[in-house]
Formats: structure tokens, C-alpha cells, sequence
């Protein structure tokens, strides 16, 4: 029985086929590439709203930019134990703790930080389910919706390195410096009073 060879083949008919394949994809590539660049930036915007509609996953791609430069010349304030170049020095000793990442690579500067821990709308449903769960309400101070968006981007922070098994008062953990200020810039204190790392209580 002869072989089809539109199913595939052996030899010179097998290499024509790859051949006329990689010529299709070859072609359609740069289509692609011509029609993209003939689309207006208004209409590259619509088109990619639809695209994350249809996979929101693709918000990853959209974030993950290139990070920003490290600076080019130290900062002559910057701490001795910082690897990343974009902690502070801490109040405490205990809270002078970097990522340990590369400035390229802080973990600071991740579309996942912004995504999970710096997100308001993020924070907003973890602080109404955290207020749930301890039966109270948000105090409204001046200035406490700062402090809440703060100490539910902590937590936020610790579930996503450290894992829900991780939070409550018999375990505290250290986040970062890098982290701490990229939360704290983000919601500011009005007074730049903050109250930082509490051990845990023996």
C-alpha cells in the first residue's frame, strides 16, 4: 500500500515537506511582524486589553519589562550588608536584612511584588478578610488607611516567600529592606512614623 506522503515521508520527500513548512512559518512570521507594525499605539492598546481578557496569565509578560539600572555610582549611604543596592539602614540591627539578590534582580523590583503585595485592590480584599477573620474594623484615624494598606502588604509579602504557615504571633519574620521601603513608598506614613519590626514576644 503506498504512504501518503501529506502524512509524511521518508528522505527527499521528508525534506521538501520541512522544507515547505519552515518557508510557511517563515512567511507568516514576518506577516505578523508587518501587520504590528502598521497598527496605530491606540490600536496596539486595544488589542492588548482583549488579549489579557482572554488570558489575564499574560500580565506577566506585559510587567516584565526591563528592571531599572542599578545606579550607576554607589550611593555613599547605602549599607555595607546590602547586595542589591536598594535597602536603607534599619532602626534595628535585626531589621538590617537585604534580598540577597543582585540589583538586577531585587526582589523589589519582581512584577509579582507589585502584583501580590502592592496592589490596592489586592490589599483591599486581603485586609477585608483579615478584619473578618479577627472580627474588627479598620480605625479611621489619619493617615490609618496608609498603616492598614502597610501591615497588609507585610503579611501579603510573607504568604507569598514564606507561605501562610508563616503568619500569626507565634511566628514573625524579617521581610527584606529593599521590601519594607518599597511597601512603605508606596503607602507612606504622613509623619514618616513607622513602627518596625516586632520580635516575637516570649
Amino acid at each position: 500500500m503506498p504512504r501518503n506522503s501529506r502524512l509524511g515521508g521518508d528522505g527527499a520527500e521528508g525534506e521538501d515537506v520541512a522544507v515547505a513548512v519552515a518557508a510557511a512559518e517563515g512567511l507568516a512570521g514576518g506577516e505578523v511582524r508587518s501587520r504590528i507594525q502598521s497598527l496605530s499605539h491606540e490600536q496596539c492598546q486595544e488589542i492588548l486589553g482583549r488579549c489579557l481578557l482572554r488570558d489575564p496569565s499574560l500580565i506577566f509578560d506585559v510587567m516584565a519589562g526591563p528592571p531599572p539600572d542599578p545606579p550607576s555610582q554607589q550611593d555613599p549611604n547605602l549599607p555595607d550588608w546590602c547586595v542589591c543596592m536598594r535597602c536603607r539602614e534599619m532602626p534595628t540591627d535585626i531589621e538590617n536584612k537585604c534580598c540577597g539578590q543582585p540589583p538586577q534582580h531585587c526582589i523589589s523590583l519582581l512584577p509579582h511584588m507589585d502584583l501580590y503585595v502592592l496592589h490596592e485592590g489586592v490589599l483591599r480584599m486581603a485586609r477585608r478578610i483579615w478584619n473578618d477573620l479577627r472580627a474588627r474594623e479598620d480605625a479611621p484615624h489619619p493617615g490609618e488607611d496608609n498603616k492598614q494598606f502597610r501591615y497588609a502588604a507585610y503579611r501579603q509579602f510573607v504568604v507569598w516567600q514564606y507561605g501562610y504557615g508563616n503568619m500569626g504571633r507565634g511566628s514573625r519574620i524579617v521581610i527584606p529592606s529593599c521590601c519594607v521601603w518599597k511597601i512603605r513608598d508606596r503607602y507612606p506614613d504622613p509623619h514618616h512614623q513607622y513602627v518596625g519590626f516586632i520580635p516575637r514576644r516570649l
